[in-house]
């Protein structure tokens, strides 16, 4: 196979999972690069802002980190390694405390104590540069830049079918995981290796947080895999289920259940 560029691997699994979403490449730079756009302009929410970046083909890319963080979410800076999170955290994430927010809460934890244990573990998150950028991968052209990940985006059959894809010539250990955490983690914190604890072989797929939902569509995804696995997957494409057996993958026929 000739040498894949970034783009190429993006818009090879873009078509193994025939894919409505543009794929994001996630790298870090120390300057913001040309025609990226502040997250904080897009939205509050650096998830939201990411998704709405796969869908909106008037932008380009995305980035965050230095002198760009006023107006985002502050437990996404954190997740993102550019701040700490508030120690009054805990209480929101969990059942609350009238001295802080009046007691507002999500109910994600069982109790604060739990919410700072996990708070706790996530302070080994370091930022992956002076800026994070997110961008179309579509639309990179160099091949020098070291990205982290590949996210994409769909519906449970396409990513159940990526997943298969990834273990269809499984280096050791590869793991597949929908670990606890904010959507922005499961995009963008997890799978790019800024949380220091989890292997670098694991992709992500999520989010869990339902806080996400009434932006998030009902019946999709997200998978965030790291570059080298990416790069993998897409040599092995043709070799695979997705080529050698493409009606298995994305039936013509289904059965129909009816209750």
């Amino acid at each position: 196979m000739n040498m894949l560029t970034i783009r190429n691997i993006a818009l090879k699994l873009k078509e193994a999972g025939r894919l409505s979403c543009s794929p994001l490449c996630v790298y870090g730079s120390e300057i913001v690069p040309k025609k990226a756009v502040s997250i904080n302009k897009i939205n509050s929410c650096i998830a939201n802002a990411i998704f709405s970046l796969s869908l909106n083909d008037n932008i380009e890319s995305l980035f965050i980190g230095a002198g760009a963080l006023e107006g985002c979410c502050p437990g996404g800076r954190a997740w993102f390694g550019y701040d700490s999170f508030l120690p009054q955290l805990k209480y929101f994430l969990s059942t609350g405390n009238k001295d802080f927010r009046g007691g507002a809460c999500e109910f994600l934890l069982a109790s604060p104590d739990i919410a700072e244990r996990k708070l706790k573990a996530a302070k080994k998150i370091k930022p992956i540069g002076k800026f994070t950028v997110i961008q179309k991968a579509a639309l990179f052209e160099e091949n020098d830049i070291d990205v982290k990940l590949i996210l994409c985006f769909g519906n449970s059959e396409q990513v159940r079918n990526l997943c298969s894809l990834a273990y269809f010539r499984p280096e050791e250990n590869l793991s597949i995981s929908i670990p606890w955490g904010p959507s922005c983690a499961s995009f963008v914190t997890y799978p790019a290796g800024l949380d220091k604890r989890l292997k670098d072989n694991r992709i992500i797929v999520g989010p869990t947080d339902p806080t996400g939902n009434y932006w998030f569509p009902q019946n999709y995804l997200s998978i965030g895999i790291p570059f080298e696995i990416a790069k993998r997957m897409t040599e092995d494409l043709n070799a695979s289920f997705i080529s050698k057996r493409p009606k298995i993958a994305y039936p013509d026929k289904r059965l129909s259940y009816n209750n």
